[in-house]
């Protein structure tokens, strides 16, 4: 009997144990997730002084001792040069976009635009490094509003695609006077599509109604649960053809020598295809371009982080998933492309 006391207070002093480490995770998580909700604002780190530590740091290891030191002293006397000028050097501001499929940048984004349009003259420039393969149609139509800020004001847009500007990320890619992407950069997709499933025939096999009731003529046509008609199908088919012309339009007014009948099909196009084609005005990385205007050129990265409530984030992580089910169905398309 003593036994069974003895492993039973053994088993219990686990459990409890166990659960106490629960409890510190859970509150330990909780307190790191109302930190970084907390935390707004926009950060700024200056690219020539990053670029030019990174330098040093190399030069440090591989020069030897005297020439490091020869090395240290003329910089110190150019960064003292350059203080004492009054010379003003134009300026690029750098800025980053990570599309998904409801562009949930966008309020960084906009927070952004306005702060560089607060100092920024004509003489500077905005430089965006787009990574964005599309998704909801508004969302990234207020994406585009926003870079069409930039070029209203007259300041230089250049954007930079090294990996993807696809469907709703073209449509921000354009607003640019100058598209920079990689040679294996994907870019296009100028078209609208909308896939839903429907699980009507197996509510029938279950015995389930469906009831649905609108007013309005089109206030809905095709239905996940409904039976849909070709009626139905029709309209939500003109209703894509509207949103397309819109797309289009939207191309030709930032890009006017593209040829829509080659390029708004809907296709995707590698970097160097797509230059030929008028989708890209040169092939060069971003980092080959920012290498080449740091020297002459003052460069800025800014970053605004948007205070998100603890139930948006954890709704961000549901997003997450849907957002690789999409890349994956990308990264399928690009890849049975591929020669084998």
């Amino acid at each position: 009997m003593s036994e069974f006391f003895i492993e039973y207070g053994l088993f219990l002093l686990k459990t409890i144990t166990f659960v106490v480490a629960i409890v510190i995770l859970i509150g330990a998580v909780a307190a790191a997730g109302r930190k970084a909700g907390s935390q707004e604002g926009l950060e700024v780190e200056n690219l020539n002084e990053k670029y030019q530590n990174l330098a040093n740091g190399l030069r440090k290891v591989i020069l030897k001792k005297d020439e490091w030191k020869a090395e240290a002293k003329a910089e110190k006397r150019r960064l003292k040069a350059e203080a004492k000028s009054s010379a003003h050097r134009p300026r690029s501001f750098v800025i980053d976009f990570k599309g998904d499929l409801k562009a949930s940048a966008v309020p960084s984004l906009r927070e952004e635009v306005s702060a560089i349009l607060e100092v920024a003259s004509k003489e500077d420039q905005v430089i965006l490094r787009l990574d964005n393969h599309g998704g909801v149609v508004h969302e990234h139509g207020l994406a585009a509003s926003q870079l069409a800020r930039i070029r209203q004001r007259e300041i230089p847009l250049l954007i930079c695609v090294d990996k993807v500007a696809a469907s709703g990320g073209y449509l921000m890619a354009c607003m640019a006077n100058r598209i920079y992407a990689a040679p294996f950069a994907i870019l296009g997709s100028i078209g609208v599509i909308a896939q839903i499933p429907n699980f009507n025939r197996m509510l029938d096999t279950h015995g389930v109604d469906f009831e649905q009731v609108t007013a309005g003529e089109y206030k809905r046509n095709v239905t996940m649960f409904g039976k849909n008609t070709d009626e139905d199908r029709a309209r939500l088919k003109e209703q894509l053809e509207d949103v397309h012309t819109l797309f289009k339009a939207a191309v030709s007014e930032y890009r006017p020598d593209l040829d829509l009948s080659k390029i708004a099909t809907g296709e995707h196009w590698y970097g160097t295809q797509a230059m030929e084609l008028g989708l890209a005005d040169e092939i060069r990385t971003s980092d080959e371009l920012l290498a080449e205007l740091v020297q002459e050129r003052d460069i800025y990265c800014l970053a605004f982080k948007v205070k998100q409530p603890l139930q948006k984030r954890l709704m961000g992580t549901v997003d997450g998933v849907l957002e690789k089910f999409d890349a994956a169905g990308w990264r399928r398309r690009f890849e049975a492309r591929l020669p084998r």
